[in-house]
C-alpha cells in the first residue's frame, strides 16, 4: 500500500510535469498542437484534453468533484476545449489535486472505493491506494506520449526524472 507522502509527491510531480508540457506546447502554434501525430489520441492537444478528462473522472470518484463535461471516453479529447480554456482548466485541476492529496490520510488510502464503470457497464470496487496509484500512472503514461510529440515538433519540455523535480513543487 502507498502512503500519503507518496500521493503528495506524485501530485507535485504531476503539477511540475504539466507545467513543463504546457509551457513547451505554448511555443507551438495551434495548428502544430492539433496536428495528428499518430499517437493514440492523435494530437498534443487531444492527448492533453484526455488527461484532463481522466483527472476529472477520478477526482469525481475520489473527492466528489464534478464529473467531466464530456460523458464518455470518446469525448475525452474535447474535454478542455480550446487552448486557453484547456490551459486554465489544467491549472485549476492541478490545484484541486494538490488540495485533495493534502487532506488524504492513511485510513482513506486503506479504504475501498466503489463506482460504476461505464466502459464495463459494471460496478467496480478496488482499494483506494490502488486507484490513486492508477490515477498518477495514467497521467504519467499519457504525458510521456505528449512529451514525445512535443520533442518531435521541436519543442523542449523539461526532463521527466522524478528525483530532479525542483524544490518548490513539493512543499
Amino acid at each position: 500500500m502507498i502512503g500519503t507522502q507518496h500521493a503528495k509527491t506524485m501530485a507535485a510531480y504531476n503539477k511540475w510535469q504539466n507545467t513543463s508540457l504546457y509551457s513547451a506546447a505554448e511555443t507551438l502554434d495551434d495548428a502544430a498542437r492539433q496536428l495528428d501525430r499518430g499517437s493514440f489520441f492523435n494530437s498534443i492537444h487531444d492527448t492533453l484534453n484526455h488527461i484532463l478528462w481522466g483527472d476529472r473522472m477520478w477526482m469525481s470518484r475520489f473527492a466528489g468533484t464534478p464529473k467531466p463535461t464530456k460523458p464518455n471516453f470518446a469525448g475525452s479529447v474535447q474535454e478542455g476545449g480550446a487552448w486557453a480554456d484547456l490551459t486554465a482548466a489544467r491549472t485549476a485541476m492541478d490545484a484541486e489535486i494538490n488540495n485533495w492529496v493534502a487532506s488524504l490520510d492513511d485510513q482513506t488510502l486503506a479504504s475501498e472505493l466503489s463506482w460504476f464503470f461505464g466502459a464495463l457497464q459494471a460496478d467496480v470496487s478496488k482499494p483506494m491506494w490502488f486507484c490513486v496509484t492508477h490515477f498518477f500512472n495514467h497521467q504519467t503514461h499519457h504525458r510521456g506520449q505528449v512529451h514525445a510529440m512535443l520533442t518531435a515538433a521541436g519543442a523542449k519540455p523539461d526532463d521527466t526524472d522524478l528525483f530532479i523535480m525542483p524544490e518548490g513543487y513539493l512543499d
